[in-house]
């Protein structure tokens, strides 16, 4: 089994030697095809919310040095098309600018993939066949918490991979959707910015706050168990990541952490709010019919957002 080795660096803007070294120490070169898959789960850049153009920028010509092809790729938002969001967040352009290039997921082919066990609640999962043929996956994460889930990270990101712009619709399926992922992609390193992190009420809608860390790892999983230590959460309170770490007997103890110590880095997230709009919706959520009976329209989400706004000043997130 391969060790699992965090390191967390105290950084603000000079992120070039980080990665450097989390490339080398992946073994990322000689490849045809990588995959990098961002995070952006917002239309427009917002630090802490959507990938930083720069960093894209670095961590795309350093892997275009020493091999073939670097894709960028992102599926569509369920109210928003990702060609639109690449533009808008400055990215497309900074992959363009630094070798690379990008690619709608949800333009392209398709491969279904069965579960391998028949218990499973998910029967199937259809992802882009860019993903599934390249020869190493790159997960470039941020640091939050979310009202659905507790808490977003590196595993959490790979849910962009999956193209349908409904993928809303496996929400009640959401612990076995992401083993699923997380064991069929295998990011061979991930990339954690928390130099802005977000609490409160993420993935999009919290309080940005200032980290200075960045995370790098061989392991989404140990990232994200480590990311979630440094925010004062507990795992038994992430359900997937519980799940997860269960399913693949990934414990705490196990994980190597180099450089700053969790003690070091902690800092208490706030929670998000589980107030009411975001009960009602979590309730929908354990149940794939209410889910795909009220999620099937934009309209309804946008009278949602109209109901949530008058309840508390802003809206909740559909992702």
């Amino acid at each position: 089994m391969q060790q699992k080795t965090v390191k967390i660096h105290r950084v603000r803007e000079n992120t070039t030697a980080i990665l450097k070294e989390a490339v080398k120490n992946s073994e990322l070169h000689g490849k045809q095809t990588i995959f990098v898959k961002p995070n952006m789960s917002h239309p427009e850049y917002l630090p802490g919310v959507v990938t930083s153009p720069a960093l894209i920028s670095k961590l795309v010509g350093l892997l275009r040095d020493d091999n073939n092809e670097v894709i960028v790729g992102e599926s569509n938002g369920f109210n928003y098309p990702c060609r639109n969001a690449f533009e808008k967040t400055g990215i497309k352009a900074a992959v363009k600018k630094a070798g690379g290039t990008v690619i709608n997921l949800s333009e392209d082919k398709v491969v279904k993939v069965k579960s391998p066990s028949r218990h499973s609640p998910v029967k199937e999962l259809f992802l882009p066949k860019t993903v599934l043929d390249a020869d190493a996956t790159v997960d470039v994460a941020l640091m939050k918490t979310h009202e659905f889930a507790m808490y977003s990270g590196a595993i959490k990101n790979l849910f962009g991979c999956v193209p349908s712009n409904r993928r809303i619709y496996l929400h009640p399926y959401l612990s076995e959707v992401f083993y699923r992922l997380y064991t069929i992609i295998k990011p061979q390193l991930t990339v954690m910015d928390a130099r802005i992190a977000i609490e409160g009420n993420g993935p999009t809608k919290g309080n940005p706050i200032q980290m200075d860390l960045m995370l790098t790892c061989n392991c989404a999983l140990a990232i994200d168990v480590i990311a979630s230590k440094i925010m004062g959460l507990k795992l038994e309170e992430i359900s997937y990541l519980d799940y997860i770490a269960r399913k693949t007997n990934l414990h705490y103890e196990e994980i190597t952490v180099q450089g700053l110590q969790v003690p070091e880095a902690a800092r208490k997230f706030e929670r998000p709010r589980m107030d009411l709009p975001v009960k009602a919706q979590m309730l929908v959520y354990r149940h794939e019919f209410l889910t795909k009976a009220l999620f099937c329209s934009l309209g309804f989400v946008k009278l949602l957002q109209k109901a949530t706004i008058a309840y508390r000043g802003r809206p909740i997130e559909t992702s």
